[in-house]
């Protein structure tokens, strides 16, 4: 039978109202809701159903609303029957593979993320940083524009996406510099992105620093399911390699199109994306479009997933 691996979303997928739908028809997703407001000591909770786009923006909201959400989402699968072969996660999403694997405590994995999201906003003085997307250039090819642009400055890949689309991350004159090089060198898009630090690139070094003492102080198990790491594109099993892969995530490039070819060598057919959004299922479609892509963030897409996944498996075993 062929493998199912679950996507899990990092910033940028957030949305006013996520989550709340799950919480008011599923006690699984309304408890993980509950340890969230518990741990954090304030209503993440209400933040997510009822806060602004604003409120959700902040990096320190941002990071561990989508952490929950996916978990309550992951839950809720879970006691619907269906668990994962691997789980994958889109940088902050690693963290949500971890707790969905049972290597990091829910509990504990909110705190550390509400942090991760406040040391990578204090990192860079604002306005120093930025990051933007390049669409329509191969990943080698803006890795060449990166080091043209870089001129003493900091700007590299940040998140290799699909061979169509790659994020870049640096000082803000330098991923100016690489947006106006890319687009006379034929990208299809370069556009600056709304984000609020310049993640995944050396400028976050004091952010792995302060994150890596958070990290060494925090409990890692052995994982029930191997985890696809950004940073290497490789499974892992254990509680020490999680840990280690977490640190030096912070100021490396996100490998979601090498991770998701790992999967795929490893037999995985079924993807569905655990948490809120769709933007890891269209990443997918630019990746392997022979794969079969489902999503739960709601009852609604629950269903449909779960109905799903019986029909493809019993195409795919037919075929």
């Amino acid at each position: 039978m062929s493998k199912i691996a679950f996507l899990f979303p990092g910033q940028a997928s957030q949305y006013p109202g996520m989550g709340r739908d799950l919480a008011e028809k599923f006690p699984a997703a309304r408890k993980v809701f509950e340890l969230a407001d518990t741990a954090l000591g304030f209503s993440l909770s209400h933040i997510c159903f009822e806060g602004s786009e604003e409120e959700l923006k902040l990096t320190e909201n941002t990071q561990p609303a989508i952490l929950t959400v996916s978990i309550a989402a992951f839950r809720v699968l879970e006691e619907s029957g269906v668990t994962p072969d691997f789980v994958a996660g889109h940088s902050l999403g690693e963290y949500s593979g971890l707790v969905a694997a049972g290597s990091l405590d829910f509990s504990a994995a909110v705190k550390l993320v509400r942090e991760r999201g406040r040391y990578m906003q204090e990192a860079v003085a604002p306005g120093e940083g930025a990051m933007a997307a390049i669409l329509g250039l191969a990943p080698a090819e803006v890795g060449t524009i990166c080091k043209k642009a870089a001129d003493t400055q900091i700007v590299a890949p940040a998140n290799l996406n699909s061979s169509e689309q790659t994020v870049i991350s640096g000082n803000a004159a330098a991923v100016k510099r690489a947006v106006e090089i890319a687009s006379q060198s034929g990208a299809k898009r370069a556009v600056m992105l709304p984000v609020s630090a310049p993640f995944h690139c050396e400028l976050m070094k004091r952010a792995e620093e302060r994150l890596e003492r958070d990290l060494r102080a925090t409990p890692f198990g052995a994982l029930r399911f191997p985890l696809i790491t950004n940073v290497d594109a490789e499974a892992i099993t254990t509680g020490e390699e999680a840990r280690e892969a977490l640190i030096r995530q912070v100021c490396s490039a996100v490998r979601w199109e090498e991770s998701i070819h790992e999967m795929i060598a490893q037999d995985a057919r079924i993807f569905v994306e655990v948490g809120p959004g769709r933007v890891l299922s269209g990443l997918l479609r630019q990746i392997d479009r022979s794969v079969r892509s489902f999503n739960v963030e709601d009852s609604a897409s629950l269903q449909a997933t779960l109905e799903k996944i019986a029909k493809a498996r019993a195409e795919i075993s037919e075929a």
